[in-house]
């Protein structure tokens, strides 16, 4: 991009050397241009850059260099599981799919299950083939069976989905990560899509954790240095390439608190487990523990079945937090009921969790914060799966667009959900 500016700039001083005025403003627009493209690091370049995330709240606790683009190497792999996790919850897709091997991807190098060409192996075997061993062969076969065919349609579609989950700095061109120079993350974006996974689909978050498996009789280990090292650690996925150096991303959960860490171009795999180790130490000692909160605030948070229904509102049974009597608090307390109870109003729902504890979390902080509006947690059974959601409800339309844009502006996923009456009427 340098060399094109430069270029066009010599171009330009050519032909309008005689026009002193314009010629110093273009000198200008030039040498902005010019000392941008000079103050941007390459993928290559030395230095180590990390994030430390708090998956209930999308929060980051710490950083350095978290939005400069590095290649991503294997870390590419959990988009290819995002996309083959969303296939599956939508049932388009079971573990037990069969999907064929091309000739291409037994061709891989250099980590693989060492599949032949015509081969087929499952859906379930191919993720564990990832998740384990960082498969070069089952990542290529099951990317191009999701992309149709074709490993281009794949990473397109990995890059369109990497824009709508917020990863503005991430680029993708094949499933697996070996190099290609047009393949770029940053460890921001990569806490992100961790997060999205860990939140949407904590059905399959064993298969990170899985030591090893059996595939045609090889027990097959997992490579990921972090789950031998670091209690309470989830695992995730570990990358190498000789230009992107050594990367882990790691889930870890301790005292019922569960941190992200992302780290990428680190020097060796001792430097990146050490100091993912004391990054995820220092989240957990700065990280606000449910229990405090609770003690802080006396809160009886009971626990209510849900009905499945409407996809978004009708028919669910919201468990309301009940505050002490405080004269003038925004959270007046809301009796348990259906929604038919409840006034037509607009809803801001700030993630979803798989556990009652993470929803309760997130709700103590809405209250700690006095956002506007009742603080609820919420349970919904949808496709035979609860989830538990943290909500801001009883808010106009433009208060509740307003709380989402509020904390998406802070990293935080949010999203408004219609008064449910005006749902009917559509």
């Amino acid at each position: 991009m340098r060399f094109d500016v430069v270029s066009a700039w010599t171009t330009v001083q050519k032909k309008w050397a005689s026009v002193l005025a314009v010629g110093c403003g273009i000198v200008a627009f030039g040498a902005m241009f010019t000392a941008h493209a000079a103050e941007r690091v390459a993928p290559t370049s030395s230095g180590t850059d990390w994030i430390v995330m708090d998956m209930s709240t999308g929060r980051v606790l710490s950083e350095q260099g978290a939005r400069i683009e590095r290649y991503p190497a294997s870390l590419t792999k959990l988009m290819t599981l995002d996309l083959a996790f969303e296939e599956l919850s939508a049932g388009r897709l079971t573990l037990d799919t069969l999907i064929p091997v091309s000739e291409a991807a037994a061709r891989v190098q250099p980590m693989k299950l060492d599949l032949l060409p015509d081969q087929k192996i499952t859906v379930r075997e191919a993720i564990l083939g990832m998740t384990t061993l960082s498969a070069n062969d089952a990542a290529t076969a099951l990317g191009e069976y999701l992309g149709g065919g074709s490993i281009t349609q794949f990473g397109q579609a990995m890059t369109d989905h990497a824009r709508a989950l917020g990863m503005l700095h991430t680029s993708f061109r094949n499933p697996s990560g070996l190099p290609d120079p047009g393949q770029v993350v940053d460890a921001y974006d990569m806490a992100i899509l961790t997060r999205h996974i860990l939140l949407t689909y904590p059905q399959y978050r064993y298969m990170f954790s899985v030591q090893s498996f059996n595939f045609e009789g090889r027990m097959i280990p997992n490579l990921d240095g972090m789950l031998k090292r670091y209690p309470g650690a989830i695992g995730m996925k570990t990358g190498f390439t000789n230009a992107a150096r050594f990367n882990v991303v790691t889930a870890a959960e301790r005292a019922g608190h569960l941190l992200i860490g992302v780290e990428l171009h680190a020097q060796s795999w001792s430097a990146a487990y050490g100091t993912m180790a004391k990054l995820l130490d220092a989240g957990f000692a700065s990280a606000v523990e449910p229990a405090d909160l609770l003690a802080a605030h006396h809160d009886a948070l009971p626990v209510a079945d849900a009905v499945t229904a409407h996809p978004y509102v009708a028919q669910r049974v919201s468990v309301t937090l009940q505050q002490p009597s405080t004269p003038g608090h925004r959270f007046a307390a809301q009796s348990v009921g259906t929604v038919n109870d409840m006034p037509p109003a607009w809803t801001a729902q700030i993630g979803a969790y798989d556990t009652y504890a993470g929803a309760r979390h997130q709700v103590t902080l809405l209250i700690r914060e006095r956002q506007a509006g009742v603080a609820r947690v919420v349970s919904a059974v949808r496709r035979h799966r609860r989830t538990w959601q943290a909500q801001l409800t009883g808010l106009s339309e433009a208060a509740a667009r307003a709380t989402c844009a509020r904390f998406v502006l802070h990293n935080q996923t949010c999203f408004v959900i219609a008064s449910y009456k005006e749902e009917a009427m559509r």
